[in-house]
């Protein structure tokens, strides 16, 4: 199936809501990453996977960047304002946090079906960056 010829027409109203609920969960966790650093730490350090939140240096500096890439990008997608390059921003951090906390434990399973999900949503807006285009 080609894939590339297919188009379909989605309502622009549609779009704003389906950005508007994607970016807010980034925004509220990018202040638990600067107010609630230390538990964010901990979680971390106690993960199957911790050790990927050591690739950037301290699981301190993760957080702390990680959370202003989730604020900057996220208030991005929220406004509509390059929202491809704030969804690819945003997967870059979604991965990583995904692997570190959710992967390799049971109870984490919802949240790890929740956070493919949000990447599915930060997929479509990456694919289809002239979503932002209001033509009706």
């Amino acid at each position: 199936m080609n894939f590339q010829d297919k188009t379909i027409t989605v309502s622009y109203k549609s779009v704003v809501i389906l950005r508007v609920m994607v970016s807010l969960i980034f925004i509220v966790a990018s202040f638990s990453h600067f107010f609630k650093l230390e538990h964010t730490v901990s979680r971390i350090e106690s993960a199957k996977l911790g050790f990927i939140g050591h690739m950037l240096g301290s699981p301190e500096t993760a957080v702390i960047l990680s959370g202003i890439v989730m604020l900057i990008a996220g208030i991005s997608l929220l406004i509509g304002f390059k929202t491809r390059w704030a969804a690819i921003a945003l997967i870059a951090v979604l991965i990583p946090i995904t692997l570190t906390i959710q992967v390799g434990q049971m109870a984490t399973l919802g949240p790890l079906f929740k956070n493919i999900a949000i990447l599915g949503g930060l997929i479509f807006f990456s694919m289809n960056p002239k979503l932002n285009d209001q033509t009706s």
